[in-house]
């Protein structure tokens, strides 16, 4: 297609051009000569080989030689298959957002889309004998075998089981079915003839993957995982034992082999294309390359301004909520609550200690507010009489509670109550304010949202997840209706197949008078009509189109209160008249204004590998000013900090961990106790965050600097309560622009958002200065996407790009890492580090932060599951680890805590690094001033060095030469504040 310019579009790309912060594309060349978890087909005719690499379908020679792309890098082509007159590939894409089914010619013309909708179709095999393709398809509530004709379009569902059905398989003469069935009954491969009932070919509690017919039709090839392997297998139809045809050393990939005849089949592992003879071990390699240019443009980074002392404007908002004669909002900020009253200017602060009050809710008749305190340690059920002012603590549970909500008579308060069993689950209970008594009336939740309740009290409504199966970790947030009957809960939706937004305080809310439910979709503000059993009744109406967050009612149901990002308005229900709710209220960073030295044994100054000695370090205020040979005296009556016998080290950056208040006032304290002074949070609600960063940085609580980001910006499927659904359009354009109104330090696209929107995202994050990270890798890091989040991870996939199963990171991805510049953060503790370290190391637990914030209960869980673990291929992680930093990549340290406890899980992961093979130096340097440059904040942090912040910690020992010796902390300093040991364990 050839393009013709003509003024106007000149006009266009100028104004484009010169209105963006990026300065020059840098195009950069990669060959791949490796695939990681790659699929290949081999053409009918024997002569072709189709195969997808990171989301590429490319084609070339059966012999080997140079590839050629056959699909752009937009589309997540994964899995192809030939027609059976070799002319055209199919393959499964994820190009609108949904896996479908898709085709091209083997000469890349003609791409065009077989199969639609909001379901997901995958791993397609086209008929050896007719223009029909099977796959698998969650369009029946779980994953079932389908069929469709290619020349009609037309649909058939081929199985029913409540167990998934996935990777279906032609026999050569397309009489039969092959596939993978995890039905209760018999897991295994299952045969399926035309009009016949399946029947079992082998039952296996093991994983089995992508079954082949033998040309003969008397044999299935296919891949088992277990524990200690991937292997190829090969079973007669008639049963009998499995012949394992790979060796015992290959990492197979689960994918389809192709016959070349009765005897010599291809399959892929090991980063290859193989060549294998029926009866021998030997295999030959298939060699290719396939070329791809990464386009990576440099822009100007956010400048922060670390010195302010000028008062902010509050935005860590926390749940406001307006009291039932709609007069006054309550919220938390800063930590305690507060309540603003309409037109008075300022907000009174209710509560004021260094503890995090929570997630308030005004009693019917406004005398009161519940809420949840961590003042006992963690967090508990209170009541606050506002008459009186009296704090009274209803329920000191065992686990962390959250959102009570009131009934609308004033008897009883609905709460979630943490799963200890189960990180993010909870149960929904109910107190019965009068007996003190409470019963549970919903078992465990994945992360539900505030619960509210019908006038009549007889339902709770809430956001929860529908999964579209059991396969992956993939749903649709809805409203459910829970009883208090006990009578079989339901969920309804507002609009069919779509998600509402996050799982937090943005509804479902149901009117006082209960005829709506406001919610928030698509980051607007919506109401519903519905009957007294809350079945929608009518059309939704739209509300708002700005973006709207944690909508509450007034006590009449005549208008609603909601954070429009940042400022607090009121929305009219009858005639749609929205009204700004003036506040003023503001904070101010806390800066010291002391003048002292520290006379320092030896200072790591996160470039060296070499310590300096015997130093003075002069702070003045919050920042560095000198460095300079020990000598008494030098400066004066400056006060003198003698750390001649300790070491002065950066302070640490943890690179990947999602907090919440639920931690409680310790959850910010332990980090500093850990020697982390600044924490990376990629996904978190962004009112919370920003609450933890304005209590953290005016010193109403111990915290850590946090750069973070809202939630996950997902697809149209969600999984976490914090995932955002981004549709594109005039949803993503509200989203983009918090970030930039919040101030986000990064934004995070997530595993659903397709490949497309993240390009879109990139963009405007980087117009604004903001770096990008997410899961994926390819064509991320030729989208100029800065970094890639985990080794491994969730994939929308059902499997990754970047880790095989069997814990192996082939060449495609180690290049593109190395080449490109990207910055990843491998979490190797999270891979299994920590917990090989909590089975093998007897002093992993020794050490006073441990003792401190953690409990012996959790030392025993972590090692009875540390003791089942099996590390037969943990050490492939470290390996590539190891590859990747002695190679010239960037690497950073993160955690993925809670998963694994916070700040320890830090020291795990500097301790796998060096159990890898890499030195306590190049760990200590990625922990400090790599982790710096990836934020972008090296100009501030990340070294001691003259004009740095003042973010140190001192340690006894020697951590150049003993990574442990980092846990050796007497002491830290953050922006040139000192906290000593006695205030980082108690808070005071």
């Amino acid at each position: 297609m050839s393009i013709k310019p003509n003024l106007l579009n000149i006009f266009l790309f100028l104004l484009i051009f010169t209105s963006s912060k990026a300065i020059t594309p840098d195009s950069i060349r990669v060959t791949l000569t490796e695939g990681t978890n790659m699929a290949i087909a081999l053409s009918p005719d024997k002569k072709s080989i189709a195969m997808d690499i990171q989301g590429t379908i490319w084609l070339m020679s059966a012999g080997g030689g140079k590839a050629v792309a056959l699909t752009d890098a937009l589309g997540d082509c994964r899995q192809p298959t030939w027609s059976a007159d070799g002319s055209q590939i199919a393959f499964q894409s994820y190009r609108d957002g949904n896996f479908h089914i898709w085709k091209v010619n083997k000469d890349g013309s003609a791409l065009t889309q077989l199969t639609f909708g909001v379901y997901h179709d995958r791993e397609p095999h086209w008929s050896p004998t007719k223009n029909e393709i099977v796959f698998s398809s969650d369009r029946s509530g779980n994953y079932d075998i389908w069929k469709i004709d290619v020349d009609k379009r037309n649909l058939t569902q081929l199985t029913a089981e409540p167990g998934n059905d996935y990777f279906p398989s032609f026999s050569s003469d397309g009489s039969k079915l092959a596939y993978v069935s995890e039905r209760n009954s018999a897991a295994g491969l299952y045969i399926l003839e035309s009009n016949g009932e399946p029947k079992l070919l082998v039952h296996s509690k093991e994983k089995l993957f992508s079954p082949v017919w033998h040309p003969s039709g008397k044999q299935v090839i296919f891949n088992s995982l277990l524990p200690q392997g991937s292997q190829l297998e090969l079973v007669a139809v008639g049963g009998g034992d499995w012949q394992t045809l790979s060796d015992k050393s290959d990492d197979v990939f689960p994918f389809k082999a192709s016959w070349i005849s009765d005897t010599e089949y291809l399959y892929t592992a090991n980063g290859q294309i193989l060549r294998a003879h029926l009866g021998e071990t030997k295999t030959t390699k298939i060699p290719f390359e396939a070329e791809v240019i990464l386009n990576r443009k440099k822009y100007i980074t956010k400048v922060r301004d670390f010195d302010s002392k000028k008062p902010q404007p509050v935005q860590g908002i926390r749940s406001p909520i307006v009291s039932p004669d709609g007069k006054s909002i309550v919220f938390t900020a800063l930590g305690d609550l507060w309540i603003y009253k309409k037109g008075t200017g300022k907000p009174t602060q209710i509560t004021n200690d260094i503890f995090i009050d929570v997630d308030p809710v005004w009693s019917p008749d406004g005398k009161k507010l519940a809420y949840t305190s961590d003042k006992k340690g963690n967090m508990d059920l209170y009541v606050r009489d506002l008459v009186t002012g009296k704090d009274t603590c209803l329920l000191d549970a065992p686990d962390n509670l959250k959102f009570p909500s009131w009934s609308p008579d004033g008897s009883k308060i609905a709460f979630y109550q943490a799963d200890p069993k189960s990180l993010g689950k909870n149960v929904l209970n109910v107190m019965e304010l009068g007996t003190g008594k409470s019963a549970t009336i919903y078992g465990s939740l994945f992360e539900g949202s505030q619960p509210g309740w019908a006038p009549d009290g007889k339902y709770i409504v809430i956001s929860s997840l529908e999964a579209y199966s059991t396969r992956f970790r993939e749903g649709l947030s809805k409203i459910l209706i829970i009883p208090l009957d006990k009578s079989p809960s339901r969920f309804v939706s507002p609009v069919p197949e779509r998600t509402l937004a996050t799982r937090g305080k943005n509804g479902p809310v149901i009117s006082p008078d209960g005829s709506k439910i406001a919610y928030i979709l698509d980051n607007i503000l919506w109401i519903v009509p519905v009957d007294p059993q809350l079945n929608i009744v009518g059309p939704p109406k739209r509300l708002t189109n700005e973006l709207a967050e944690v909508p509450s009612w007034t006590g009449d149901s005549e208008s609603i209160v909601f954070l429009a990002t940042d400022i607090l308005k009121e929305v009219s229900i009858a005639d749609g008249e929205i009204k700004t709710i003036d506040m003023n209220f503001t904070w101010q960073k806390k800066q010291p204004e002391d003048r002292f030295v520290i006379h320092a044994g030896k200072v790591f100054d996160g470039r060296s590998e070499k310590y300096l000695e015997n130093v003075d370090v002069l702070i003045e205020g919050a920042r560095i000013r000198k460095i300079t040979p020990h000598r008494a005296g030098a400066y004066g009556n400056a006060k003198i900090i003698d750390a001649s016998k300790q070491v002065l080290i950066p302070g640490l950056f943890e690179m990947h961990t999602h907090q919440n208040a639920q931690m409680g006032e310790k959850g910010g304290r332990l980090w500093l106790a850990y020697g982390i002074t600044s924490i990376r949070e990629p996904g978190t609600d962004p009112y919370d965050a920003l609450e933890r960063k304005e209590s953290w940085n005016s010193g109403k609580r111990l915290g850590p600097r946090t750069f973070f980001t809202g939630g996950h910006m997902e697809g149209s499927r969600v999984y976490y309560n914090r995932s955002t659904s981004n549709v594109g359009g005039g949803q993503l354009d509200l989203e983009l622009n918090r970030a930039v109104k919040l101030g986000y330090d990064l934004i995070k696209t997530y595993v659903g958002l397709p490949d497309n929107l993240q390009k879109r995202v990139t963009e405007f994050a980087h117009q604004n200065g903001l770096p990008v990270t997410s899961h994926e890798i390819y064509p991320a890091v030729g989208n100029g996407v800065d970094g890639v989040e985990h080794m491994g991870a969730t994939s929308r996939r059902g499997y990754s790009p970047k880790l095989t199963a069997m814990n192996n990171t082939y060449q495609d991805v180690q290049q593109l890492l190395i080449k490109s510049g990207m910055y990843i953060t491998p979490t190797v503790s999270l891979q299994g580090g920590f917990t090989a370290l909590a089975k093998n190391d007897t002093s992993f637990f020794s050490h006073w932060q441990y003792s401190k914030f953690y409990t012996e209960k959790l030392k025993t869980d972590l090692q009875g599951s540390a003791s089942r673990m099996n590390e037969s291929t943990y050490s492939n992680v470290e390996k590539t680890l190891f590859n990747l930093v002695r190679s010239g990549a960037k690497v950073t340290l993160g955690t993925d805590s809670p998963i694994i406890p916070s700040g320890f899980s830090f020291h795990a992961e500097l301790q796998c690094w060096v159990k890898a093979g890499l030195s306590p130096f190049e760990t200590l340097r990625a922990a400090t001033l790599w982790s710096a440059q990836e934020i972008g904040v090296e100009k501030d942090l990340g070294t001691i060095e003259p004009g740095k912040l003042a973010d140190i910690v001192l340690v006894d020992g020697d951590p150049l030469s003993n990574i442990k010796d980092v846990l050796r902390i007497n002491g830290v300093y953050k922006n040139g504040e000192f906290f000593d040991l006695k205030k980082l364990k108690t808070g005071f």
